[in-house]
């Protein structure tokens, strides 16, 4: 995760950013004393989760949680606070958490494996792809009618939101031979892969732009385009590895790595 910290009392701040890069699940904290500053950088970049102060100067944290979530609608705000009487007011902005100071690593932690919760209530389809290549809806393994029907998402999933044709599938999924590029069957696996996930109410992840197919990133937690972004999970060397032609994105995430 990408966080931000803001207070206007720098000890107060140093002593946040610290709590918060003890996460291991943040990858990246950026600092501000101001409100006016830390909303300028979250309208230039993408930020999923902001801990800030109430009680500032300016705007105040209240009025800056409101324009972060103008800029930034999926970023989770976590109020930290030396005042009480601040929090139905923070709730009120649906804020994720509300800390009070001295804020340790501790409550940090416990406030973003809330936001995690949260998230994966919010993208109930999750994908693997360290490893094998696997798909859960919300905690249990999805099941595909045909073995090429799950190995079709798992090459959308592989181009990250990048649109490919009939062809460039029928090359991937059958190599050289020729006799099972069949254009008709590839469509059938098209229409077992929206059913499957109209099953479970996710048919908005498939996606057809006239004659190109893709998956939506945004709509599925996984752990390759995690790795993508922020460096975590680990990658230890696999990558869907029941399929021949992930071998290159292999390589590529090997180089990524070192």
């Amino acid at each position: 995760m990408i966080a931000i910290a803001v207070d206007d009392e720098i000890l107060m701040l140093g002593a946040l950013v610290a709590a918060i890069k003890a996460s291991p699940d943040i990858s990246e904290v950026s600092q501000f004393s101001g409100c006016d500053e830390a909303l300028a950088f979250v309208k230039e970049n993408s930020v999923d989760v902001a801990f800030l102060d109430i009680n500032m100067r300016g705007m105040g944290g209240l009025a800056l949680a409101e324009k972060i979530l103008n800029a930034c609608p999926d970023c989770k705000i976590v109020f930290c606070t030396g005042y009480e009487e601040y929090a139905i007011p923070a709730f009120k902005l649906h804020a994720s958490g509300y800390l009070m100071k001295p804020v340790s690593a501790k409550d940090v932690q416990i406030e973003i494996d809330n936001i995690k919760g949260i998230r994966q209530k919010e993208k109930p389809l999750t994908v693997k792809c360290f490893g094998n290549f696997e798909v859960y809806a919300k905690g249990e393994k999805l099941t595909f009618k045909r073995s090429k029907t799950k190995e079709l998402f798992a090459f959308l999933v592989d181009r990250n939101g990048a649109g490919v044709t009939v062809a460039e599938i029928g090359v991937a999924l059958w190599e050289n031979d020729e006799e099972q590029k069949n254009q008709n069957y590839i469509h059938q696996l098209f229409r077992d892969l929206r059913q499957t996930l109209e099953a479970i109410g996710m048919e908005e992840i498939f996606e057809r732009n006239n004659y190109l197919y893709s998956v939506n990133p945004e709509k599925m937690d996984c752990d390759y385009y995690s790795y993508l972004k922020t460096g975590k999970p680990e990658f230890i060397g696999e990558y869907m590895s029941q399929y021949s032609w992930a071998e290159e994105t292999c390589g590529l995430l090997w180089e990524k790595r070192s």
